[in-house]
């Protein structure tokens, strides 16, 4: 299935079964629970036949690095010696934060609105990345201070906006319970859709400032090491924003202790609420999950806090610059094939991750094998 096929065929289920009409979860946990009973650890036997497969494979043994470790992770999500990369989908989620008010960002919230739209219109970095790619996206609504006017918008906000943070919480715990099942609603219609891969990408101004706050509260890390310049902060900014974090963790009184969605209500967004909800319909649906930048790992994180077995279904696809990427990854305990110096989000770096995913399974289905080639396979040396 092409791209487009995915975008119509999931518009067609979205009309017959909205995510306000009652398939994005309620304001409990009984919901959440019965979707992560659905999780099943990643398949180990599949893992280890892809790995097989590879060393069969007339090339030096590792010769394609973390993409033959992303590949056996498809194997694994997918149940299936024989994993595909394609069709595969995007939801990008919106939302506004209310810790804009501190003065955070060089910009405001009127930026979401006009990345909405330039979404929508399929002239974002992301939608040029995403046709390149042969990606479907799917821009979605969580929490926009202002929604945006456009029919491929797909409008299902928990609230418009959440509250500043370094003065109380985000938001209240039913409503990032709605979020997160909005994006597990998402995960089911794209893979009933007929995605076999699925990314989450996110646009809302502010959402570094809580990511980096949901990121200090789920690992114990300083802020000083969770904190970065987001779009491009000065010094100056960088300090701001850091007390900012500060202050937001100790107002909410939120400790690496915490219950994941109780961080997220604390000080979180509504964006990384959904993409924690996206990874784990992924993963109910036997659909293994790209990762995105900072931004997408922390709601990764959250995740696999919720429901461990989700960590089988994660493929890395770049370490961003901000500072806590790496922190955060090797708490997923994954490496990233691209280390680029990206910062963009979106789900650019997912984007970028694809083409590379589809020359690693080119190889892993058509190279020749050294048997075919009458040659004697390569050996771990001790």
């Amino acid at each position: 299935m092409r791209a487009d096929e995915i975008e119509s065929a999931f518009e067609n289920r979205w009309r017959a079964c909205p995510a306000d009409g009652g398939g994005a979860g309620a304001a409990d946990d009984a919901w959440l629970r019965a979707l992560t009973a659905r999780i099943r650890p990643a398949d180990a036997q599949a893992r280890a036949a892809a790995r097989s497969h590879w060393a069969a494979v007339a090339k030096p043994l590792g010769g394609l690095g973390l993409l033959e470790d992303a590949v056996c992770t498809l194997a694994a999500a997918q149940g299936t010696p024989h994993p595909v990369s394609a069709p595969r989908a995007l939801a990008v989620f919106f939302a506004d934060n209310g810790v804009v008010a501190e003065g955070i960002s060089q910009s405001g919230q009127e930026v979401t609105l006009t990345a909405a739209h330039n979404i929508c219109g399929g002239t974002a970095s992301v939608s040029c990345m995403a046709r390149i790619a042969d990606c479907a996206v799917v821009p979605v609504d969580v929490g926009m201070a202002e929604p945006v006017d456009d029919a491929w918008m797909h409008v299902c906000a928990t609230m418009r906006g959440t509250a500043d943070i370094a003065l109380g919480p985000a938001c209240p715990r039913d409503t990032v319970l709605r979020a997160i099942g909005v994006g597990a609603h998402v995960a089911g219609l794209l893979a009933d859709a007929g995605a076999r891969v699925l990314a989450a990408g996110e646009m809302g101004i502010g959402n570094t400032t809580t990511s980096a706050a949901v990121a200090s509260a789920l690992t114990g890390a300083a802020p000083e090491l969770t904190v970065g310049r987001g779009a491009g902060l000065t010094s100056e900014g960088l300090a701001r924003k850091r007390a900012v974090v500060e202050r937001a963790l100790r107002v909410n009184q939120v400790d690496a202790c915490a219950d994941a969605v109780d961080v997220l209500a604390a000080v979180g967004g509504l964006d990384i609420a959904a993409m924690c909800g996206l990874y784990l319909g992924a993963a109910a649906h036997g659909c293994p999950a790209v990762l995105d930048g900072v931004i997408s790992c922390t709601a990764a994180l959250a995740a696999v806090r919720i429901a461990p077995e989700l960590s089988g279904y994660l493929v890395a696809s770049h370490c961003s610059s901000e500072p806590a990427a790496r922190l955060l990854l090797d708490e997923l305990g994954l490496c990233a094939p691209l280390q680029a110096g990206m910062h963009l989000g979106e789900g650019t770096g997912a984007m970028a991750l694809l083409p590379l995913l589809d020359m690693a399974l080119a190889v892993y289905d058509e190279a020749a094998s050294f048997d075919a080639c009458g040659m004697d396979a390569y050996r771990e040396l001790s």
